[in-house]
């Protein structure tokens, strides 16, 4: 078992070959070398399996065995530091390899098909390769200094990938905001990291604790100093995983290929705070407020993330703002000591939304079909509507992922989520609040957006009549005005770039009835050029290559559950993923084993809360015309109580402003540093011409104009000079005799 071990340290190389390899014959032979380009798909995918395989053989070992391994040799030595790399393979370590490879392998197989018409294809497959290189090397670092190496090749894989298609301005723009953002983050690490050294005198992770345990007992360390460089530490997790508030650049992210949006900012890259957090746990336990700290940051994260997610249109960005709350409920769970919940959670989740984003990848692919390569047509959901008709493949895989997300058992989810929400309970009843609101908060977004997605009528073809207000937010906006529009016309004014002319309705007060009657009518004659089908283009199902990895996620987010749930061994409930987490476990001096009775119990509750948000999700954004005739009750129970109307208009009108303009966070971001920094820099520069360099001229100007008037009193002839100096030297001699 031994020798297994030993070879652990090719896990983050092989993949790496790939990149060589591509670049090296961009080096020597570019023409075979692009001429060729579909070959580098399969030594990627073959190469990452050879990965997962190792990493499954050290994965069932572990569970069988317990056994931790680390290897280290010397890298640099001299009198006053001794730095070591090496691998570490333990239970963390092998769940977030199994993690990378798996989810890796299904992206690339993706990818093939998805990036097959791209020019930058063997570009994509270098860059994706080196990725996956460098998350397994962050994942299977013993010490500090070996991580933020990979932490930082990680972070630049993200901005090349983010910014793959660097023409569009709008890449260029939102990988610079993610580098820029995440050197927040960075900075803070590398300074805890340092602040670290400074306390214990070692980078390794399994000295680290011991020592800064045994220093703050003795007082030989002040705890407000062990604060402060444990908050930095936190502060690079927090802009990794896009908690609050460095959490800005995760949504402008999507402007990345799809199979990366599924790959780094979904599965795996993001999950590197949680990873980091996860490996300093023993350490941030010894200090109840970073505990604090961590577990309030990821509740404010969760609400957020759900919020923002309410009115986004377009599909990957919803996806995001998911990701990022649901990373938030990861957070939290190892805020309140709940280490087993929130690596359940990060398995669950990592095939889930892996799953919604390659899912939304085929619903984008199968949209620019008929809107041509426009981003903002073929991921916005308003243009959409209508697809299971056309992707019923897609929209199974997509659904069951809704409901594994929503929380509903029993998918994948539902278990780790719930396991979350009950330890949230027992830690603070305030905490259990918020996150069973947001739970409901995800189950409704969630909806809406596979709803607008799947269900109804295409409405790219016909957006300039009725069909057009199906599943957006005209059923729950007919109590009141933004400004002086209604919340329906800003919406489809945002989605129509603002040509109000197309709005059957110009005048916020129409009378409901009207206005359904006008719907009615315009639905029922738009449905007989529906019919044919020879005037537009539609949607069609995705190739074999796309499908493929959506069916094996879809078996991974209906079974992957199982490693979690508790069986019966020798009288006692235990379950595989208790098991394979012993030794960190044990370490933490936590009890691992579970009741599954009580978690089924408990579970009613969260259970309860999903389904209500599902059902007002298709109140809201289902069949029209059952939305209608809620309206006829909505406009009756308005009109008899206008206190309460105005009540709901108002919150209607907050909570669609907060999530349309992302909580004014990003507007306040660029007031306060973008436009702050700017406006300090000019200063500066102002300073810097007119006083410094105008000092330095001055003087320069000064000695011309001197030299300038000297020269009108000189001629140049030696002997007007002497006669001048003779002068001089008889007029001093009269007037002192002694000179």
């Amino acid at each position: 078992m031994e020798g297994t071990y030993k070879y652990a340290w090719i896990i983050p190389f092989v993949p790496l070959i790939v990149t060589m390899l591509i670049g090296l014959g961009l080096f020597l032979i570019p023409t075979a070398t692009k001429n060729i380009r579909r070959i580098w798909a399969f030594p990627s995918i073959f190469l990452l399996s050879i990965v997962m395989v190792f990493a499954t053989k050290l994965s069932i070992q572990q569970i069988k065995s317990n056994f931790l391994y680390e290897y280290l040799w010397p890298w640099i030595i001299n009198s006053d530091v001794c730095l070591e790399v090496g691998y570490l393979i333990d239970p963390l370590t092998s769940i977030m390899s199994m993690l990378i490879t798996t989810v890796g392998i299904l992206v690339l197989i993706y990818s093939d098909g998805y990036m097959s018409h791209d020019q930058g294809y063997f570009r994509f497959f270098a860059y994706i390769s080196f990725f996956t290189a460098s998350m397994l090397g962050l994942v299977t670092s013993p010490n500090f200094i070996q991580l933020y190496i990979f932490w930082e090749l990680v972070g630049m894989c993200s901005y090349l990938l983010i910014g793959f298609w660097f023409t569009r301005p709008i890449a260029a723009n939102a990988c610079q905001k993610a580098f820029v953002t995440n050197r927040v983050g960075d900075f803070g690490l590398l300074v805890g990291i340092l602040g670290c050294y400074l306390m214990t005198g070692s980078f390794e992770f399994r000295d680290l604790c011991e020592i800064l345990n045994h220093s703050i007992h003795n007082n030989d360390i002040h705890s407000l100093f062990a604060t402060i460089f444990a908050l930095l530490l936190f502060l690079g997790a927090i802009a990794k995983s896009a908690q609050f508030p460095l959490h800005i650049w995760l949504p402008d992210a999507m402007e990345g290929p799809t199979p990366i949006s599924a790959l780094i900012h979904a599965a795996t890259m993001v999950a590197a705070g949680i990873f980091l957090v996860a490996r300093l746990f023993p350490l941030f336990k010894l200090i109840p407020y970073i505990m604090n700290m961590i577990s309030i940051i990821g509740l404010i994260t969760i609400l957020l993330g759900s919020t923002l997610a309410l009115a986004e249109k377009d599909i990957k960005k919803g996806l995001a703002y998911s990701t990022m709350s649901q990373l938030g409920y990861m957070m939290l769970a190892l805020g309140i000591g709940s280490y087993r919940a929130a690596l359940f959670h990060l398995i669950t989740h990592a095939y889930t939304k892996a799953l919604l984003f390659l899912g939304s990848g085929s619903i984008i692919h199968s949209m620019e079909a008929i809107v041509g390569y426009s981003p903002a047509k073929s991921q916005n959901m308003a243009l959409m509507g209508g697809l299971k008709r056309y992707m019923p493949i897609t929209k199974t895989t997509f659904l069951l992922g809704t409901l594994s997300l929503s929380g509903i058992p029993p998918l994948a989810c539902f278990w780790s989520k719930d396991e979350i929400l009950n330890d949230s309970w027992l830690y603070s009843p305030i905490f259990g609040i918020i996150a069973c609101y947001t739970a409901g908060l995800t189950a409704f977004y969630m909806f809406r957006l596979y709803l607008l997605t799947f269900e109804g009528h295409l409405r790219l073809h016909f957006q300039n009549y009725s069909g057009y207000l199906n599943g957006s937010l005209y059923s729950i906006s007919i109590w009141g005005k933004i400004g002086s529009k209604s919340v329906t016309q800003n919406f489809l004014a945002s989605t129509m770039n603002n040509n109000e002319n197309l709005l059957p309705f110009s005048n916020p007060n129409t009378n409901i009835y009207a206005i359904a009657g006008y719907v009615t009518k315009m639905r029922s004659s738009f449905s007989n050029s529906f019919l044919n089908k020879d005037s537009f283009l539609y949607p069609h199902e995705s190739e074999n290559t796309l499908l493929f990895p959506l069916i094996v996620l879809v078996t991974f987010t209906s079974f992957i559950e199982c490693i979690g749930i508790p069986f019966i061994q020798k009288g006692m409930e235990v379950d595989i993923l208790s098991k394979w987490l012993t030794p960190a476990m044990n370490l933490l001096h936590e009890n691992s084993s579970g009741n599954w009775y009580e978690f089924a119990t408990k579970a009613i509750f969260s259970v309860t809360i999903a389904f209500l948000g599902i059902y007002i999700a298709l109140l809201l954004y289902g069949s029209f015309y059952s939305s209608l005739q809620n309206l006829y009750f909505i406009n009756f129970f308005s009109q008899q109580y206008l206190r309460i109307r105005i009540l709901l208009e108002h919150i209607i009108n907050f909570i669609y402003n907060w999530s349309y303009n992302r909580a004014y966070i990003d507007l306040y971001y660029e007031k306060v540093f973008i436009k702050g920094i700017r406006g300090l820099s000019e200063i500066v520069d102002s300073f810097d011409k007119r006083v410094i360099d105008g000092f330095t001229n001055g003087i320069g100007i000064t000695s011309l104009f001197i030299g300038e008037g000297i020269k009108y009193f000189v001629g140049g002839r030696i002997s007007s000079y002497l006669f001048f100096y003779f002068f001089f030297v008889i007029s001093n001699k009269s007037i002192c005799p002694h000179f």
